[in-house]
């Protein structure tokens, strides 16, 4: 099988592989997002969010010769702001706060290297609406996802205690987790680096 390599430093998005069966390495590209994100402005969500994740599939390529890079990022937008992960537990608090009662989109963008080319990409659009919780249940909340808080932008983990934050999702589960799964493992068959 061809090797496969995560350029992410995400654990969520390298279970969400290996539980589908497949050998990964992850190696984080470590690149400069900010950078990137300063490129894009307003509603350039899409853009912006394949833009960092072919970044950093092209960042690590070059490290792997030979192998498939996946490279991954999500841009979560409410309106016309843009919200990354939050830095501690006092940003967390905000941004849920700012979010609560209110619709907001999530962009997942993925790609797919070999060497210098791109062989795939895709792009997922999931809109979700945060209910009106208490601030005694955000508390509660922020206490126990402790600094695990700052591993997802929105500050949510949906796979876990933070599907209690929402009231209405759409969009495709494993793409609001980090990874489009199943169209990534239609491609990865095709390639022939996924069981058929």
């Amino acid at each position: 099988m061809q090797e496969i390599v995560l350029a992410s430093q995400s654990a969520v998005r390298l279970r969400l592989l290996a539980a589908a069966g497949l050998a990964v390495t992850a190696d984080p590209s470590g690149i400069d997002e900010n950078m990137i994100k300063a490129r894009y402005h307003g509603e350039q969500t899409e853009a912006c969010a394949l833009a960092l994740a072919a970044a950093k599939a092209a960042h690590v390529a070059p490290r792997h010769p030979g192998a498939l890079v996946i490279g991954a990022d999500q841009i979560l937008a409410c309106k016309s702001v843009r919200f990354d992960k939050p830095r501690d537990g006092a940003e967390a608090r905000q941004q849920l706060t700012s979010l609560r009662g209110r619709e907001h989109a999530l962009v997942t963008a993925t790609v797919v290297m070999h060497g210098h080319e791109t062989r795939w990409q895709h792009i997922e659009r999931s809109r979700l609406l945060m209910r009106r919780f208490s601030d005694a249940f955000l508390d509660d909340y922020l206490a126990a996802m402790g600094p695990a808080i700052c591993d997802t932008v929105g500050g949510y983990a949906l796979e876990g205690t933070g599907v209690q934050l929402f009231e209405r999702i759409e969009g495709d589960y494993f793409a609001i987790l980090g990874l489009p799964l199943v169209p990534l493992l239609n491609f990865l068959r095709a390639e022939g680096a996924a069981a058929q």
